[in-house]
């Protein structure tokens, strides 16, 4: 085996330019990472709210602007494909934007296992040929069948994603759950199974819903300063739902 590369200290490049960003103050450029919560706490709506956003180049939240649209490759795992297309025609809604003209496209394998070496393969085709902004996997419970307790079993389908993202420059976002009951854990803490999951995100969003019924939006960053907390609200537009900041 060759040496490996190396070199000095003081040789490594600097960084002195801004902050780069997705969605500004929500989701760094290109990051990985993870939108956590309870079940019934939104957090497909926010993945499709994200979704949307970057598709469109609108604020997402009607509030975070987009700094650099392109399409959206989506994989829902849990919900109908109908499902999907109502939520997604009213979070356009709530943005007075049409879903026929944003670039979406959506993956409608009945299963997509990251665990196995075929389709991990062809999940990487797919990104390559239709070069996405953002790809988006929701849940991450339905993406494989391992202990999703152990390092060792989580860890590789991590690392397979965070390959991914630099290979084809592509912002990768995960949905995944929290342990029930977890309210005074910190955040990152109270994701479901192996810590693997907290270290692995650049950029992720936390979902708490409160006794009131809404919700608060925690952010947290590898490499920018996280924003404040923020309350959301699940709201009615017309005859579909969104979420909104309070």
């Amino acid at each position: 085996m060759s040496m490996l590369s190396v070199t000095p200290a003081h040789g490594l490049p600097t960084r002195t330019e801004e902050q780069h960003w997705l969605v500004k103050d929500l989701w760094s450029e290109q990051a990985v990472g993870i939108i956590g919560a309870e079940p019934k706490c939104c957090k497909t709506f926010l993945a499709l709210d994200l979704a949307v956003a970057v598709a469109a180049g609108t604020p997402c939240l009607r509030r975070f602007p987009v700094t650099r649209p392109g399409r959206v490759l989506l994989y829902a795992a849990e919900d109908p494909l109908d499902m999907v297309r109502r939520r997604l025609e009213g979070i356009c809604a709530a943005g007075s934007l049409k879903l026929a003209e944003l670039d979406i496209q959506v993956i409608t394998e009945p299963t997509v296992r990251l665990d196995l070496e075929a389709v991990r393969r062809s999940l990487d085709e797919t990104v390559a040929k239709l070069k996405p902004r953002l790809l988006v996997l929701d849940p991450f419970v339905r993406l494989h069948r391992i202990d999703e307790n152990a390092s060792g079993e989580v860890a590789p389908l991590l690392a397979y994603l965070r390959e991914l993202q630099r290979r084809h420059a592509v912002a990768v976002l995960v949905v995944h759950h929290a342990k029930k009951g977890a309210g005074r854990v910190r955040a990152g803490q109270a994701l479901r199974g192996s810590s693997e999951f907290h270290a692995w995100g650049d950029s992720n969003l936390y979902l708490r819903k409160q006794a009131d019924d809404t919700l608060t939006l925690t952010v947290e960053h590898r490499a920018a300063p996280s924003m404040p907390t923020l309350t959301l609200e699940l709201a009615k537009h017309a005859h579909a739902v969104a979420l909104n900041v309070c």
